[in-house]
């Protein structure tokens, strides 16, 4: 959502983040319905749309990458009625080491962290850049062939979206400013998945607002209708879970995370429930120039 560690591709995202536990936050209440003036789109030309779409957000990951930014955590823990017991923000900065983003935290309930904990985050990052100083030309290249073949995965996921939906036309909507299509998305019946992680596709449903000028998704609402099971009974996700992705553009060349709210009701490990909504948002994006130096723990850049 690097947004939050990260924010990638498109459902492919969302499903990680849903199971994960741990990515987004709350959603907002059911969408206002847009305007259905402009002509309909068929289904034909929706998953068209889509397939552009999954190229574009390839694209936007790859970028991603040139870009640090600030990423705060607000995290709502539930009780059984729905409303909040606790709450807890974590800020984290994001930055590129050696073609890698990595995440330090600089504060805890909107306070910077005590000295001792902010000396953790520092010698964390420390470890980092000496295990990338000290890694070979050959260890490098199959570091950063496993990061292609994994996006190359998960556009190959994005893809088999167009064919696991019935589309259904809503209509245009000014989204930020934008003219966005909105669609919405149900699982198609009979659907065999091609590839392996693409087995829970039918258990949700969504909604994209998809830029009309740039073929972009720039936001999506995606509901779990079916519990999910991930290993053996290790993650059960139940029905109703939900969670919103806002992109923003970002220096007229890239599409970024803004904002992700996620509702998560789940059971880890047979026992342990987790009922709990999360607000993620990303700002300061910063592009990272090649040259820029990274400084060791304990010295002054010169």
């Amino acid at each position: 959502m690097s947004f939050m560690r990260r924010l990638p591709p498109f459902i492919y995202l969302v499903v990680l983040v849903l199971l994960s536990a741990r990515y987004f936050s709350t959603a907002q209440g059911p969408p206002t319905q847009p305007a259905a003036s402009a002509p309909a789109l068929s289904q034909e030309k929706i998953q068209a749309l889509v397939r552009q779409a999954a190229d574009k957000d390839l694209e936007n990951d790859k970028k991603l990458r040139d870009y640090t930014y600030t990423q705060r955590d607000e995290e709502h823990k539930l009780d059984g009625d729905g409303k909040t017991k606790s709450t807890e923000t974590r800020t984290y900065e994001i930055m590129v080491i050696y073609e890698e983003q990595v995440r330090k935290q600089v504060a805890k309930n909107d306070k910077p962290l005590p000295e001792n904990d902010a000396r953790k985050e520092e010698e964390k990052i420390q470890k980092v850049i000496d295990k990338r100083k000290a890694e070979s030309e050959n260890d490098r290249k199959k570091r950063l062939e496993k990061a292609e073949k994994e996006q190359e995965d998960g556009r190959q996921f994005v893809k088999e979206v167009a064919d696991a939906y019935n589309f259904r036309w809503v209509g245009t909507e000014n989204f930020n400013g934008r003219e966005t299509y909105v669609i919405d998305a149900d699982p198609r019946p009979g659907y065999e998945p091609h590839f392996k992680e693409a087995k829970f596709l039918p258990k949700f449903r969504f909604r994209a607002w998809i830029d009309k000028t740039e073929s972009q998704w720039v936001k999506l609402d995606v509901e779990c209708i079916d519990t999910v099971s991930v290993g053996l009974f290790l993650v059960r996700l139940h029905k109703g879970s939900n969670i919103q992705i806002e992109l923003t553009r970002v220096n007229d060349e890239v599409w970024l995370p803004k904002h992700v709210a996620l509702k998560l009701d789940a059971r880890v490990a047979l026992f342990k429930g987790l009922n709990m909504s999360e607000d993620v948002t990303y700002r300061d994006y910063k592009k990272f120039h090649t040259n820029s130096t990274i400084v060791p723990l304990g010295e002054e850049e010169k």
